[in-house]
This record gives C-alpha cells, structure tokens and sequence, in this order.
C-alpha cells in the first residue's frame, strides 16, 4: 500500500528524498496551485502533474532530463527551417495563449507510455500557470508565421538561471522544435543555464536531453536560483531575462 503525505495548504512539502520509486518521483498530493507554492515547489525541484480525476499530484522523478545549452542539437531539418527565416519568434507576447494550444494537442504521457487526448494541463492548471505568469515566473515562446498566426511554442518556469519546461505544441513541422532553439539562444545569450525537461522522452533526447541525478539535479538548482533579491522581489537581473521581445534567429 502506498503511503503518500498530504498535504494542507500551509503544509511545506517533504523532502524529495521521500519520493516514490514507483511510479518515479510521486512525493505528495494535496494542496493549492497558488503562485506561492507553485514556486516553492520549483525552487525545491518539485513539479504538479495530474489528471481531471486525480487530486494534485506532485512529483520529483529521479533522475532527472535537462539539456545543458552547449548540447542542444539542431537537426538539419531545423537547421534548413532557421536559414528560411519563414517564422518569427518571441518570448512572452501570448502566454495565455501557449498553454491553450499545449492543453489541447493530443501527447506522449511519460508515466504512462501513451498517447493521449487526455489532457494534464486542465482548466484548472491553465489558470494557475497563467496567475504564475502575471507574478513574472512562468514565461512561454511563440512561433508565428507571415499572417500572425501562432504556429508552435513552448511554456515554462524560470528559476534563477534555469528553465524548467512545462510543454510545447507545433502545428507545423518543426516549430516546436523552433521554440526550442530559440529559448535555447535566448538564454545563451543572457548567461542562463540549462534547461530542466523533467523526464526523458525520445524526442528531447533527439534535441540534446540526458539525464542527471536528482540530488545533482537540485544541487544545481539551488545554486543558480536567483529569482529573488534580498527584499524577496523579484531580481532585476531575473526580470531583465525575461522581458517581453522578439527573439532574433
């Protein structure tokens, strides 16, 4: 039987050494998805992932997927789409809108090894990533071809200097892809880290991903977490990362 901690909406999460082996990572249920403990749980390597039926799940897999930024890898499909300059990219022009089209294209769900219409990015989920986004957190990258349509992006939680991803969708070829490469030169070019993919899957892999342990994993992230200043508001530094803009390719 399992025995998983609950958690009220004050109670500070456990130590992710509690983890589940089985299934990997599962450390609690229970609570809010309010912005402030939605970033707790980043800053601690910790992430909600449930479904319509499920309560709210938390997870810390061990081990963990990143991309380290010098590692990514541009196929040459990708690289041939770049050199068209066919889209145009930007960071933070339509959140709202990124985790719409995330939450509604059918995917691979890693814990279970299916492709499913089944959504994890519920309603409810999508309103509490949006109030994270309003508090200058979560950030998202959209791809937009030559009528302003909005083709393919990606959203996430910053931390300091890492980006934790959340999802991505593309309703053309590559452009998830694209949203990649581009928040990978966006943050290349701001001194940031590397990117956190949570858990491995073939199509990460195929763009750079490999795994690390958590504990090296939260290591990481404990030192590069500079989101705050000393008067717990957000870093000038954080915020000048991750103004609105356009991404220049």
């Amino acid at each position: 039987m399992i025995e998983l901690p609950y958690l009220t909406d004050d109670t500070p999460f456990p130590d992710v050494s509690r983890a589940l082996t089985e299934p990997n990572g599962l450390l609690a249920f229970g609570g809010a998805l309010d912005v402030n403990r939605l970033f707790e749980a980043y800053t601690h390597g910790i992430f909600p992932w449930f479904s319509r039926e499920e309560p709210i799940l938390w997870w810390s897999p061990d081990p963990r997927a990143i991309i380290e930024l010098d590692e990514f890898h541009a196929s040459s499909s990708l690289r041939k789409l770049i050199k068209r300059q066919q889209y145009h990219v930007t960071l933070n022009y339509n959140f709202n809108a990124v985790i719409e089209a995330c939450s509604s294209i059918p995917r691979l769900n890693p814990h279970t090894g299916k492709i499913s219409r089944d959504t994890w990015i519920t309603k409810e989920m999508q309103r509490a990533y949006e109030q994270l986004h309003i508090a200058g957190i979560a950030h998202s990258i959209e791809v937009w071809d030559e009528k302003d349509v909005l083709v393919g992006g990606l959203y996430g939680v910053a931390v300091g200097k890492v980006f934790c991803g959340e999802s991505m969708f593309h309703k053309r070829d590559n452009t998830s892809k694209l949203a990649m490469y581009a928040l990978v030169t966006h943050m290349k070019n701001h001194n940031l880290a590397f990117i956190d993919c949570q858990l491995p899957t073939a199509h990460l892999v195929s763009l750079g991903a490999k795994t690390l342990s958590r504990a090296d994993f939260i290591s990481r992230l404990h030192k590069l977490n500079q989101t705050l200043d000393e008067q717990g508001n957000i870093a000038r530094f954080y915020r000048h990362c991750w103004l609105k803009q356009v991404i220049t390719l």
